[in-house]
């Protein structure tokens, strides 16, 4: 009996352990601040750092949409709304993990609003792992690329492989060059 004891406050005990550690890691999160460069609509860079908006995913700079049967630049237009929000007086950016692409995936605040939920809120992203409600609240409300039809930016984004690779080796997209965009 004493041995089962023992055995159950080990384990107590390094699961405790482990809970201290999971809590310490998530409160080492990078806080950036700064003069953040809107890439796209969810993508920054800070100083030369690649830096991606957490659980949302928005249009590709040179996807379109369709509203009232009319093609509109939606992926330029996602970079227009972030562009407006990374504005904000006070923006803080914070993460402590990266993506596949060695980006640091970021949760951006100003005033104490959620920018990354404002970005889905307006129509101009897509929930990607979280804000689902503010999905639901842009979609109800027909905001953004919910006001037409689009596809979603990663099934974009595997039907425009060869095109968004020609971009990059030829100095980004047609758009891009023509308005001296990145």
């Amino acid at each position: 009996m004493r041995l089962v004891r023992d055995l159950l406050l080990t384990v107590c005990f390094l699961t405790l352990i482990g809970l201290i550690a999971m809590k310490l890691e998530r409160d080492d999160a990078e806080r950036l601040g700064g003069a953040f460069r809107v890439v796209d609509g969810d993508s920054l860079d800070l100083d030369g750092r690649k830096l991606r908006l957490r659980a949302i995913d928005a249009p590709e700079l040179a996807q379109t949409c369709f509203r009232d049967g009319l093609a509109w630049p939606c992926g330029a237009e996602a970079r227009e709304a972030l562009k407006r929000l990374m504005t904000r007086k006070g923006v803080v950016c914070s993460g402590d993990r990266t993506d596949k692409y060695r980006r640091l995936l970021v949760e951006c605040a100003a005033s104490g609003e959620d920018l990354n939920a404002a970005m889905v809120r307006s129509g101009m992203a897509v929930s990607f792992g979280g804000y689902q409600p503010e999905e639901s609240e842009a979609r109800q409300a027909q905001r953004g690329i919910w006001a037409g039809e689009f596809e979603r930016p990663s099934d974009w984004r595997k039907g425009h492989r060869h095109a968004m690779a020609d971009e990059k080796e030829h100095g980004g997209s047609f758009l891009a060059r023509l308005f001296d965009l990145p």
